[in-house]
């Protein structure tokens, strides 16, 4: 049975950097039988108002809970940033690249754009802080600096954006267990790993109706 576990995510999704160790530890138990793969939801892609005091009380709210949830380090100085625009699509975009020139490192990839934006403060709408992220991960920058901005990775991240709609996905992060062509979903929303795994473990042994936490047609 061909099996797949998706996984829909933002780059700048905070519960989604508090997922990821839970993503890391599936990633080492399960990815001989089932290989995690990363669909971009779009949080907020396109934004071109820059944040306000509200919406960084907002987005500030959010940091709180996820770092009490998960432990994951924040560094708030985020917040004294002046005139940034929220916009998520330079980095899913950046995820979708370096998942089309070297699929294998995608997820580390991506807990290295969480781990610069939660944790380090850098600001990955910038094309040059994605260049070198991406470059530290191994992938040539030179492939991309010439891909990330090609019509090609805008649909393809347009297409990440309507696949994961079509899915029915709401939130960030959702796990969604594929065996063939049968959908189910295991998780939405922040969990972590232990309460995951029983799920993850019946999945494999007896299918994903009987796997995952919420069996709804997706």
């Amino acid at each position: 049975m061909d099996r797949e576990i998706l996984l829909v995510v933002d780059p700048m999704c905070s519960w989604c950097w508090g997922f990821s160790p839970t993503v890391t530890a599936i990633q080492e138990a399960y990815a001989d039988q089932a290989p995690i793969f990363p669909i971009v939801g779009g949080l907020r892609p396109l934004s071109t108002d820059p944040m306000n005091d509200r919406a960084k009380e907002e987005i500030r709210h959010h940091w709180d809970s996820v770092q009490k949830a998960s432990g994951q380090p924040f560094d708030f100085t985020f917040f004294d940033r002046d005139n940034f625009v929220y916009d998520t699509e330079p980095a899913c975009r950046a995820l979708v690249t370096v998942r089309f020139l070297k699929p294998t490192v995608s997820l580390g990839f991506l807990t290295s754009m969480h781990q610069a934006f939660y944790a380090e403060n850098q600001d990955i709408t910038d094309h040059e802080v994605l260049a070198d992220l991406a470059e530290k991960a191994g992938v040539s920058r030179d492939d991309f600096v010439e891909f990330f901005p090609s019509r090609k990775m805008i649909y393809l991240t347009a297409s990440d954006f309507y696949r994961s709609q079509s899915m029915g996905v709401s939130g960030f992060p959702t796990v969604i267990l594929r065996a063939n062509e049968k959908l189910s979903l295991l998780s939405a929303g922040f969990r972590p790993f232990e309460d995951l795994k029983p799920h993850l473990d019946q999945w494999l042994e007896s299918g994903p109706e009987e796997g995952a936490v919420e069996t709804e047609a997706l």
